[in-house]
């Protein structure tokens, strides 16, 4: 697909092969025996440490008996208002408790949970209730106020529990918990109250391995989001080899710096924290102060995030290595990190930020780094490996056609294994485009080298055109990040009636920092080809984001044209 390649091209051995086992320790290849869901794994761990804190939220503290009981309550609600096993029940929350308490009380109550995310408007909202067919919501009460009572009008909705996220806990941050209280809507009840009954879970065949757990919208990049069908067992794989893989001591703190309704989050941070019988620390959503003092207050050994989110901690003022003392692993997903920002946060803070790569489609990860090996970078183009797969899992680098290209050649990034989703709800022929006998093509270009090390170049919509050259906007903007100014660099292409597309870049700078376009475009052109370098340079205060934290390069698109 491009002109990159290796000095290992000439390899022939075949991906199947799985060099990357070499680099996987004992531990990180032995066969396992994942439980049939997450539910299992979290009342195994209410039976082994009952009074261990589960859930801590502020000054709130949940034990797993507590979480247990007031789960159980929920699915014997649910169930008693009508819901069937099979049906959606939408779950539209931040992170805080009442999102696990609805999580585990409708897979308890036998139903398939829609994560949504609290950021989509009420036409996004009403695309996923209508498209998932789902019967029961749970949301904020504010968002029900607001705008969900709207979005869920004419819908499959017949049951709505809503949330005050000042409940749980008594000495909230206003940084972030910054609202009053409703009363509760004539048309809705109280989750919590509904969790303090003390109602019993229905008794139901529980949840098997190949039961659907999830329907995971994507971000809807191309047309609108399709729901990707997580299934219990593809959770529980990803979940149980985080927890083997990265040897954190069980009942350890996790901190849920990725959003809970994000597959991340729910895989690395909820999944991964239950089968380690590990805390799970809250704080409602992500402000840099508030993550820091909850840093220093809980001593988390593990968390992961988008790149984005450790530029903002790296910059938040008062931040420092004794902050991030605690740590055993940090992972980073959702987006690429530049080599140059690893490295920055090395130094500055201690922590290495581990790599990998994965999709809605694979149930998070597919790719990381073990926490043994440090990700190389690649010397032609300075592009950090995202990891290596896992040893149930096969990645293959394929062409336009769909066969192997050699070890070191860019290609498609294809993905067989124990995570990947049977395909999209309802849509048998995205299905069959994404899903090709079972295996995923996730739309990704990259390159393994003879190793086993994966390296991400770029999606394959956003590739630059510039008078027939290619050019992938992660390598302009690795560039971009070495320059000490920069906190975000995104690049995209825009119209050039001259070059077809020429290469613009948007950039937000660090506190106290100063540059201006030119300067940027100077030191970006001493350092690229020439038809690589940006034409142009936009300074913004920040760059648009997803929740999830992933730069919006489709939105930057549209402000250029």
């Amino acid at each position: 697909m491009t002109d990159h390649v290796t000095e290992h091209r000439t390899d022939r051995r075949s991906y199947a092969d799985k060099p990357w086992l070499a680099l996987l320790s004992e531990a990180q290849r032995a066969p396992m025996s994942p439980p049939p869901s997450v539910v299992h794994s979290f009342r195994a761990a209410a039976v082994k440490a009952p009074d261990r804190t589960a859930l801590a939220y502020f000054d709130g503290r949940l034990s797993y008996a507590e979480v247990d009981a007031l789960s159980d309550s929920v699915a014997g609600h649910l169930a008693a208002r009508g819901l069937a096993e099979g049906d959606r029940v939408a779950l539209m929350l931040q992170n805080t408790p009442h999102f696990v308490l609805a999580l585990l009380g409708a897979w308890k109550a036998g139903a398939t949970v829609v994560p949504v995310n609290p950021m989509y408007k009420t036409g996004e909202v009403r695309h996923v209730l209508a498209d998932a067919g789902v019967t029961a919501l749970i949301c904020s009460d504010r968002a029900w106020e607001a705008y969900l009572r709207e979005a869920a009008a004419g819908s499959a909705v017949r049951i709505v529990l809503t949330a005050c996220e000042l409940d749980l806990q008594t000495r909230g941050d206003q940084r972030v918990l910054d609202f009053e209280r409703l009363p509760v809507a004539a048309d809705a009840e109280d989750l919590i109250e509904v969790a303090r009954r003390g109602l019993h879970a229905p008794h139901l065949p529980q949840r098997a391995a190949d039961d659907l757990a999830l329907i995971s919208y994507t971000s809807g990049t191309s047309g609108q989001p399709k729901g990707a069908m997580n299934l219990h067992g593809n959770i529980t794989y990803n979940a149980e080899r985080q927890r083997t893989g990265q040897g954190i001591a069980e009942g350890s703190a996790y901190f849920a710096l990725a959003p809970l309704f994000h597959i991340t989050g729910m895989v690395c941070q909820l999944a991964a924290c239950a089968a380690n019988a590990g805390t799970l620390v809250l704080a409602y959503r992500f402000h840099p102060g508030v993550v820091l003092d909850a840093f220093a207050e809980h001593r988390p050994a593990y968390t992961v995030g988008p790149s984005t989110a450790f530029m903002a901690l790296g910059a938040q003022p008062g931040a420092t290595r004794e902050h991030f003392a605690s740590f055993e692993v940090i992972s980073s997903g959702g987006a690429p990190v530049p080599p140059a920002l690893v490295e920055k946060f090395r130094a500055d803070f201690g922590p290495y930020i581990r790599n990998g790569y994965g999709l809605t489609e694979c149930t998070a990860p597919c790719a990381s780094v073990p926490p043994q090996h440090e990700a190389p970078v690649d010397p032609a183009s300075g592009t950090l490996s995202v990891g290596v797969p896992g040893p149930d899992t096969i990645v293959r680098i394929v062409d336009e056609a769909g066969a192997e290209v050699p070890f070191g050649e860019q290609g498609e990034i294809v993905v067989a294994g124990p995570q990947v989703v049977p395909g999209y709800w309802g849509r048998p022929e995205a299905t069959a485009e994404s899903f090709p006998g079972g295996e995923l093509r996730t739309g990704d270009i990259g390159f393994m080298d003879a190793e086993g090390w994966l390296y991400v170049v770029d999606r394959k919509k956003d590739m630059i055109n510039a008078s027939g050259f290619k050019v992938w906007p992660r390598e302009v903007e690795d560039v971009l990040y070495t320059h000490p100014a920069i906190r975000e660099a995104a690049v995209v292409g825009v119209p050039d009636s001259y070059r077809g597309e020429s290469v613009k870049a948007y950039v937000s700078l660090r506190p106290g920092a100063d540059t201006d376009p030119a300067e940027l475009v100077a030191y970006s052109k001493e350092r690229l080809a020439a038809y690589k370098y940006p034409r142009a340079v936009e300074i913004l205060p920040e760059l648009p984001k997803t929740t999830s934290g992933k730069i919006l390069r489709r939105e930057l698109r549209d402000r250029a044209r």
